[in-house]
């Protein structure tokens, strides 16, 4: 997971309460109404015979913690339920494999040792497969991760997708990050075939990334897709220009993450490749403007980044 930006719970719930009321893209009200699949027998047979769920007949499954990146996970009107894509995502699964769902939001720290220790059966997070964490963890693929360009709605800008798309241009990028590490390699190139530098603009708040943007401050923002392409469908004030693979140059990918070597990985990937199949799997990222990043199928342990 690269997130760019820190959101503020305060400004995470007042921006739910303004979306609601005006959204060209995304209908937040209607995308409160869970989406269901029919169980799936192939799925169903691959569970383990000893596996043993958290909850006997339950699927428990970690998310982000609400508000802190939609649209991964968000509450809901009445400020209990969990609704955004990795809740739609576990559900998917859970009704694939016949089981009940609970979902469980915690923070990010908290799910590696939450799967490891059997507190939860499998974590939805926008978690990106590492040649690392595939010492620890089985991965079943439900999403390409890639970071991408957005700019003003009306901007002239078109495409920004290679090295010297960047030259000249003020972006902002979150500090420390994946993203971070692209531009300013894309720089040095620049620099060496004399081309002007970019300007890096650093925040840690949305209002604030969204206020330079609108303003005219910043000419573009680089950040994961799935976070700004939610915002985009959502207000229709931003736009897509171009898309990055987030193991530059190597694709990567977001999984379903689960304790290693327990056997679950093919039942979630069967139960994956299920949804895929009958098209409620790309409801769930059409609804929350995630279509970009759809996968054909699902695998199982991919190669991942540092492999």
């Amino acid at each position: 997971m690269m997130i760019s930006t820190k959101i503020t719970a305060a400004v995470a719930l007042l921006g739910f309460s303004i979306m609601v009321q005006a959204a060209p893209g995304i209908d937040l009200i209607a995308n409160e109404t869970p989406l269901h699949t029919p169980p799936s027998p192939e799925a169903i047979a691959k569970i383990p015979a000893n596996y043993h769920f958290v909850e006997p007949g339950t699927f428990t499954a970690a998310v982000t913690l609400i508000g802190s990146a939609p649209p991964f996970g968000l509450y809901a009107r009445d400020n209990k339920t969990v609704i955004g894509s990795e809740a739609d995502i576990a559900r998917l699964v859970a009704d694939s494999l016949g089981l009940k769902l609970k979902l469980v939001p915690a923070a990010w720290e908290d799910w590696p040792l939450g799967v490891t220790s059997g507190k939860y059966d499998a974590a939805f997070f926008n978690i990106t497969v590492t040649k690392e964490r595939k010492t620890k963890f089985d991965f079943a693929t439900y999403r390409q991760d890639n970071i991408a360009f957005y700019v003003k709605s009306d901007s002239k800008i078109t495409s920004m997708t290679h090295a010297p798309d960047i030259a000249g241009k003020r972006i902002l990028v979150g500090s420390g990050t994946n993203q971070e590490a692209i531009l300013l390699a894309w720089d040095k190139e620049n620099r060496a075939k004399g081309l002007a530098p970019f300007e890096p603009l650093y925040v840690t708040d949305d209002a604030a990334a969204t206020l330079a943007i609108q303003s005219g401050r910043a000419d573009a923002i680089f950040a994961p897709n799935a976070t700004s392409a939610y915002k985009a469908k959502l207000t229709g004030k931003i736009k897509l220009v171009g898309l990055v693979p987030g193991g530059w140059p190597k694709t990567a990918d977001i999984a379903v993450t689960l304790k290693k070597g327990t056997g679950l990985v093919n039942a979630v990937q069967a139960a994956l490749n299920n949804t895929i199949a009958n098209g409620t799997y790309l409801q769930v990222l059409d609804r929350w403007g995630e279509e970009a990043e759809k996968i054909d199928h699902s695998q199982i342990n991919p190669p991942g980044l540092g492999d």
